[in-house]
């Protein structure tokens, strides 16, 4: 996921999306303990996808509130 594949996204898309990707964050880190992950790295993978999505969402709102 690219950030500006991100950017053409409205805000409900990017809400919906992240969402998605905290549950499945959950759901990983829930295998991870149980030790039945086959790739830990996906799990980097999804919080930076998530760090990408809040940071998008920050922009949007700090650009509304100067404009």
């Amino acid at each position: 996921m690219k950030a500006e594949d991100i950017r053409e996204w409205d805000d409900v898309e990017i809400t919906a999306r992240l969402a998605e990707l905290k549950e499945e964050q959950f759901k990983l880190r829930f295998s991870s303990a149980t030790m039945e992950l086959e790739n830990p790295r996906i799990l980097r993978t999804i919080r930076r996808d998530i760090a990408r999505l809040k940071t998008i969402l920050r922009e949007r709102e700090l650009a509304g509130n100067n404009g």
